[in-house]
């Protein structure tokens, strides 16, 4: 069984900085492998995007609405990925969630975390 457990959502004005953090932990045996890492959001009434891609080397990617102001990490050791995000905007709230593929083991998605923008 493996978990993911995002943190950091909340309330912020545009303009606003928020960092959002996602650990993945497992029940019963040891997470040895990661590979890619994402988040992706959804709005109200919208499909689900991703906003930003990372692998286990760290090359990174990201949705061309957020270059520039989300950057997203990762820390291998902690089994952790996270997403800083800068100039927010009201069109950045949605619930945020977490994306991790294990080796081997497959995928696993977080249960969300709400940002909301107040303009």
């Amino acid at each position: 069984q493996v978990q993911l457990v995002e943190s950091g959502g909340g309330l912020v004005q545009a303009g606003g900085s928020l960092n959002l953090s996602c650990a993945a932990s497992a029940r019963g045996f040891s997470i040895n492998s990661i590979n890619a890492m994402r988040w992706y959001r959804q709005a109200p009434g919208k499909q689900r995007e991703l906003v930003a891609d990372i692998s286990s080397g760290g090359t990174t990617d990201y949705a061309d609405s957020v270059k520039g102001r989300f950057t997203i990490s990762r820390d291998n050791a902690k089994n952790t990925v996270y997403l800083q995000m800068n100039s927010l905007k009201p069109e950045d709230t949605a619930v945020y969630y977490c994306y991790a593929h294990l080796t081997f083991r497959g995928a696993y998605w977080g249960q969300g975390t709400q940002v909301t923008v107040s303009s």
